[in-house]
């Protein structure tokens, strides 16, 4: 039951499309469910990988720490979204934490059963590097914002690159605590706090229940 089970969660993953049965039951083999609750760290920055793992419900942080224990969060992570490939391509040690911000749900997928299938199959292995592009251009854009943008500005572009579209206005739907701001943007969450409180004075962005906020139009002349 737990293979089925293992099969049909991975049938419906982005990166695994292309992939036959044949192919589906042996990546199901080397494959496992598990679950994590809020704040609970799923890989460590520097250990050994053994495996990578695939987002089914939840969000978690990609983060680094140094020997001070100063963090940085390098991305917020959702469903079907997937790390841990890297380390199992290089076989270096994992380059980041990944920490859980609510309950989440992962699938593990076992070094052999990851390279097996990247041999197996050509269009996972594109999907596998078109994810790893994308992590490229987003740490280009991330390295722009903290070089070219104050803290108004560096706050405006996290806030606007975590708003959906909904009904024409752009929301952040998940609540964003001020220190996880701070991390991302290499600010003190003070900061953050000062910035936020003047964007919603001025009328750039509006609070709505449940730490949702609605963002203004002209936010975005702060990263023009």
């Amino acid at each position: 039951m737990a293979h089925e089970e293992n099969k049909a969660f991975l049938r419906r993953v982005p990166l695994f499309s292309g992939l036959t049965e044949s192919q589906l039951d042996t990546l199901a083999a080397g494959s496992a469910r598990r679950s994590y609750p809020k704040g609970r760290t799923v890989v460590s920055e520097g250990e050994p990988s053994q495996s990578m793992y695939i987002q089914l419900a939840g969000r978690a942080k990609v983060q680094r720490s140094d020997s001070e224990g100063k963090e940085v969060i390098l991305a917020v992570l959702g469903a079907g979204e997937f790390f841990g490939e890297m380390s199992l391509i290089d076989d270096a040690p994992r380059s980041a934490s990944v920490i859980t911000l609510e309950p989440c749900e992962f699938m593990a997928v076992s070094k052999d059963a990851f390279k097996a299938m990247l041999v197996q199959s050509p269009e996972v292995a594109m999907n596998v590097m078109r994810g790893i592009v994308r992590r490229l251009r987003d740490a280009d854009k991330k390295i722009e914002t903290l070089a070219l943008l104050d803290v108004y500005g560096r706050v405006a572009r996290v806030l606007l690159d975590f708003s959906e579209n909904v009904g024409g206005e752009r929301i952040v739907k998940n609540k964003m605590p001020r220190q996880e701001i701070a991390k991302m943007i290499g600010a003190s969450r003070e900061m953050v706090s000062r910035v936020m409180k003047g964007l919603e004075t001025d009328g750039y962005i509006v609070a709505l229940p449940e730490g949702k906020l609605q963002l203004r139009e002209k936010l975005s002349s702060y990263i023009s």
